[in-house]
């Protein structure tokens, strides 16, 4: 059955497309900033209904139990969505505005094969592991520890890429045999109601197991977390709001998942090839327009070579202009609206005001009367305590700083609230390993060397998050544990 943009205004509840009680909401395209569909406007009635649809089927179905049904699930809805590819290729470009390479990888394809690997997890994974015996008291016993899946998920996801984030919730949670109320991005909602649409069509999910609930209304987000019939919130999105989810969900004590901001440092040592190091931190920063929490945004090269590295990025950043997403030659899309673009220009505005300058870039193309993209931008000038240093702008805009050598590189890029991740160039391996174990981030790259696959943990030291996705250690985020024991 084909799948249309039309289709993507319902939402699931209950394994029924259903609309939304407020109507619907328009969707755009970021590239020309036409009003392209409609999705499902839900409000705090439907948000209700899903939680209870999640809730009777995690407490009243065998769904946590049987791990060789859940398996058998995510493969189907791997292998239907694969069916529909063009068909999600086309909208992802269309809805996110993300340049069309990337649906052949983590905006779409990536992340839906991925859920094989989940779907082998939950058959091989551990779920009774033996402690053998012990003599708690004098008395004989022997021990057990089981995992259970967690209960009710509610998994809150951003728009930036959003089949990656959205499968690395759904993913592990069905998987370890929790219910699930997804609630994606007002700003890619399709991404997420087609998703439901092959759920509840093409699949063998019984009702209940999966909602998917899109709505304008941040609010519903905030009704997740402190709802007591959820029992772990996984929120993917900026510092700020994590730190309002977190304060939401300690109401009812329940556990959530934090993948947050970052602010990464691109290292480059004194003995690299500074060409080829600033070349791919350029493309690094502009790949869909440096719309990602782990893009390294900090360029921290030797002091020694700083005008090499700066004509080095800006030539490699002209070779990357701002383009149309649907062509296979776009690297850099647009923005995802017009609000994002003002929050990129008014921090290109504060590098000036701070003295920065603004090497290449810092405005809108010429050639772009429509959509909201801003031009790859580079500044240098400043130091690390800059603001356009030290926050998150989500754009493609990458600021240069000077280092002094491997100590003070090593403490540029840990001068910050963050800790997500970051990349190290270098030839000589000692020095590397120095970088790479002084520096405080859940993930890190040697000399272009990419950590992302479904079988990697991705998460953040400090305000970058709390626990990790994807991996075991992701599944297992959805789990409890529990001990038996039994006299011997």
């Amino acid at each position: 059955m084909p799948l249309r943009p039309e289709s993507a205004s319902d939402l699931l509840i209950d394994g029924k497309l259903t609309p939304g009680s407020g109507g619907v909401f328009d969707v755009v395209n970021p590239a020309t900033e036409e009003v392209i569909g409609q999705a499902a406007e839900a409000t705090a009635a439907d948000m209700d209904a899903a939680i209870a649809a999640a809730r009777t089927a995690f407490d009243t179905t065998d769904w946590s139990r049987d791990h060789a049904f859940r398996a058998r699930c995510l493969r189907q809805l791997r292998d239907a969505l694969l069916a529909h590819a063009d068909e999600f290729r086309e909208l992802t470009i269309a809805e996110v505005g993300c340049p069309s390479f990337l649906t052949h990888g983590p905006q779409f394809e990536g992340p839906v094969t991925d859920l094989g690997y989940f779907a082998d997890l939950a058959e091989s994974y551990e779920w009774t592991r033996d402690l053998g015996t012990a003599k708690p008291m004098g008395i004989k016993n022997h021990r057990e520890l089981r995992s259970e899946a967690i209960g009710v998920v509610g998994a809150i996801t951003p728009w930036n890429f959003p089949h990656q984030i959205n499968f690395a919730k759904i993913g592990p949670a069905l998987a370890a045999g929790c219910t699930v109320v997804l609630k994606p991005a007002p700003d890619t909602p399709w991404c997420a109601a087609l998703v439901g649409k092959v759920v509840a069509e093409e699949t063998d999910f019984p009702p209940g197991v999966l909602n998917i609930v899109t709505s304008t209304d941040h609010r519903l987000g905030e009704q997740l977390s402190t709802d007591p019939r959820v029992d772990l919130v996984s929120f993917t999105g900026s510092t700020a709001t994590g730190k309002k989810v977190m304060a939401a969900a300690s109401e009812s004590l329940k556990k959530v998942f934090l993948e947050l901001g970052g602010k990464s440092a691109f290292i480059v040592l004194d003995d690299a090839d500074i060409g080829s190091a600033c070349a791919m931190a350029a493309f690094n920063v502009v790949t869909h327009a440096g719309q990602g929490c782990a893009i390294t945004t900090r360029l921290v090269v030797p002091r020694t070579a700083l005008d090499e590295a700066i004509t080095a990025t800006r030539d490699a950043l002209a070779g990357l202009p701002a383009g149309d997403p649907t062509s296979s030659g776009t690297i850099c899309g647009p923005l995802i609206s017009e609000r994002q673009r003002q929050r990129v220009e008014s921090y290109i505005e504060l590098a000036k005001q701070e003295g920065g300058t603004i090497e290449i870039g810092g405005g809108r193309p010429n050639d772009k009367p429509k959509g909201f993209f801003v031009e790859p931008t580079l500044i240098s000038g400043l130091d690390n305590s800059a603001r356009v240093a030290q926050e998150e702008i989500f754009g493609p805009v990458l600021v240069i700083i000077a280092h002094d050598g491997d100590d003070d590189a090593i403490r540029i890029a840990n001068d910050s609230p963050y800790g997500l991740s970051g990349m190290v160039y270098g030839t000589d391996e000692d020095r590397i390993n120095k970088v790479v174990n002084g520096v405080r981030t859940g993930t890190m790259g040697v000399n272009g060397g990419i950590w992302y696959s479904a079988d990697v943990p991705f998460g953040g030291y400090k305000q970058s998050g709390i626990g990790r996705e994807m991996g075991v250690a992701g599944f297992e985020e959805y789990l409890e544990t529990k001990a038996v024991a039994r006299p011997a």
